[in-house]
């Protein structure tokens, strides 16, 4: 067993300086005074149909509406310990509604906008949730059942008006209310601060999961508070800086990510709500930290290289030179020549706004080539963290200038770390050179367990309160943490074969027709197949180049040319990535539909839901199963 233990001393007085800052009031040290009358939350507002620039609120302006806001629900009768539900998008109202919560110790529960009425009525039963924030769009859900969630009394809308709001049976007891009333209201009647203690629950964090009902993770504000406060050791953001909010609010690691703003004084401008116009957003913005997933990571690259390889040679070799000149600097700690910037990095930079300095990836393994890729075309710090929602966020984060690739960086300070034996994987502690187990946590990172289930949650936290991730790691030099493999979704092939998908959909991710990839397999089969949901520009132009006819892209995807050629160029990629014969996808089939939260394929999270993803394409699987010559079996076994 290999473990990694912080100072406990360490960890106690950066927990304790950091929750004094956000929360003691009258020393002059908490963050309001710090950062009064600086930008904190921006949107774009929208005048006779267009959207204009970013409109700011400070933080001042900010304290004073949770303020108003927690005194309101005061007034509405929620006590110390009620549950506060936010169900809608990314917006300044949503972090006002959580910072009310933490003053007047009230709890709150995200609700996932997607995930769907009955996942919804469950979670503000559970929670017994007294209030909900929504939206218009959101509020018709809601209302469908509301006499099936008796717990709520108060509904309040944000962005809509009282005068167009339904009127409610009074035998419901249900007051429906705008945010902008509720805010007036609370203007009217403040109340004295109730601070919560670190101990106390901040949050309920309902995952969604792939199977089952959804789990609430409690996290108290000690837990949030431990995490940033180790998390900020090795990642610095100062009041100059401006954070792009479109991740999801309810994940916790968008959370986290606007935790650490708070601290550092970091104006948070948010979205328009449509990830399609996030580009336009980035550009009126112009953000200097920017956190995504892989899944946006892996376009912008495909993106880039793609245009590249379309530009003529001439380009193509001035892009290449470029690269390669400036990966060597960046590799070995030189400063790269500004030339190349100039010449051909400035006009890719543009893209994400032109003065990002900090990305940031999280939620899945981001690929190395593509990190590297980042480093060099954006020419900033790209730092990749690990993490869940059971430990506040981050469990470890790649270390500022340590420019190797491939890992997830060392622990949390906040945390401890150990790899447990998995035999049946054939994983050890004590393997050499590099010892291999599942990771576990332990520390006040760790949540408190899940919520009125204390049979999951012994499933996952140990007698010794070590948190069992699921997943594989091994530990590399220098103190280096590696994701590499996933101990629940491991399957085996017919040949006994163990297959870990993730790693495999994330090969053929940099595959240039592949947009999003589900690989299936299981003991039955001895080979692999994928279902692809490709990227329409480039097969369109492929089809074009190839002199191909077709009505819609449905008949392309169809089109037994097109499927011969996205499989050739992902047999191409997982050659160059080494992938195991047996690892290789046999057969394929091409969709135009995306995986996403509205076809219940993805998670919140962009996590493929592997269960639906089976049932939904399980005739497409069956018959690709049908088409494979029995040789198949042969051609995978021993590779």
């Amino acid at each position: 067993m290999l473990t990694r233990l912080p100072e406990s001393s360490f960890t106690v007085i950066i927990t304790v300086r950091f929750f004094l800052k956000i929360f003691k009031r009258g020393n002059g040290m908490f963050i309001v005074e710090a950062f009064r009358d600086h930008k904190y939350l921006g949107s774009r507002i929208r005048v006779d149909g267009t959207i204009g620039e970013y409109k700011w609120m400070t933080y001042g302006e900010a304290s004073t509406a949770r303020e108003a806001i927690g005194s309101a629900l005061c007034s509405y009768g929620l006590s110390p310990g009620n549950c506060v539900g936010l169900y809608f998008i990314n917006k300044p109202e949503w972090p006002i509604v959580d910072h009310a919560c933490s003053a007047y110790s009230y709890i709150s529960v995200p609700l996932y906008d997607t995930l769907g009425p009955d996942a919804v009525k469950y979670v503000v039963n559970h929670a017994s949730i007294q209030a909900i924030f929504c939206a218009p769009q959101t509020l018709n859900t809601l209302l469908s059942f509301l006499s099936e969630i008796p717990s709520v009394q108060l509904i309040v809308v944000v962005g809509g008006n009282d005068e167009n709001f339904p009127s409610l049976p009074s035998t419901l007891q249900v007051k429906l209310i705008s945010y902008l009333k509720l805010l007036s209201e609370g203007r009217r009647n403040l109340q004295p601060y109730l601070p919560p203690k670190p101990e106390d629950i901040a949050t309920i964090c309902y995952t969604s999961g792939t199977t089952g009902t959804p789990k609430g993770a409690v996290l108290t504000h000690g837990n949030l508070i431990a995490n940033v406060a180790g998390f900020s050791q090795s990642v610095k953001f100062c009041p100059s800086d401006t954070y792009i909010s479109y991740l999801p609010l309810a994940h916790i690691y968008e959370r986290t990510n606007q935790i650490m703003s708070v601290y550092f004084g970091v104006a948070i401008g948010f979205y328009q709500g449509d990830n399609m116009k996030l580009m336009d957003d980035l550009v009126a913005l112009r953000p200097t930290i920017f956190c995504s997933v892989p899944r946006l990571y892996n376009r912008i690259y495909s993106g880039i290289t793609n245009a590249v390889k379309s530009s003529g040679i001439m380009r193509q070799r001035l892009f290449q030179a470029a690269y390669n000149s400036k990966k060597h600097a960046v590799m070995t700690g030189r400063k790269p020549s500004l030339i190349w910037d100039r010449l051909v990095f400035s006009k890719i930079k543009e893209k994400l706004g032109g003065r990002v300095r900090f990305l940031g990836s999280g939620a899945s393994p981001l690929s190395p080539d593509v990190m590297d890729f980042l480093r060099v075309c954006f020419g900033c710090q790209v730092l990749e963290g690990y993490g869940m929602t059971e430990t506040s966020c981050v469990i470890s984060c790649t270390d500022e200038g340590d420019n190797l690739s491939g890992h997830v960086g060392s622990p949390n300070p906040a945390c401890e770390i150990k790899l447990v034996d998995v035999p049946e994987m054939n994983y050890f502690s004590e393997d050499q050179p590099y010892p291999r187990g599942e990771i576990c946590v332990r520390g006040p990172i760790v949540f408190q367990g899940y919520y009125k289930d204390e049979a999951q949650t012994r499933e996952v936290i140990d007698d010794s309160s070590w948190l069992h991730t699921g997943d594989i790691g091994m530990w590399l030099p220098g103190g280096r943490l590696k994701i590499i493999d996933r101990k629940k979704n491991i399957f085996k092939l017919a040949q006994g074969e163990y297959i870990a998908p993730e790693k495999i959909e994330n090969v053929y991710a940099k595959c240039k027709f592949v947009s999003q990839c589900f690989i299936y397999g299981d003991s039955f089969n001895s080979c692999l197949v994928a279902v692809v949901a490709v990227d329409p520009d480039i097969l369109q132009e492929w089809a074009a180049s190839e002199g191909i006819k077709y009505e819609d892209l449905r008949l392309l995807c169809s089109d037994p040319r097109a499927r011969a050629a996205v499989l050739a160029d992902m047999d191409a990629v997982g050659r160059e990535a080494e992938l195991r014969g047996f690892e290789f996808a046999k057969a394929v089939t091409l969709v135009h539909e995306p995986f996403a939260l509205e076809n219940g394929l993805l998670t919140p999270t962009f996590k493929i839901k592997r269960p639906q993803a089976k049932a939904y394409f399980d005739k497409a699987i069956s018959d690709m199963y049908a088409e494979l010559p029995s040789s198949e079996a042969s051609l995978t076994k021993g590779s």
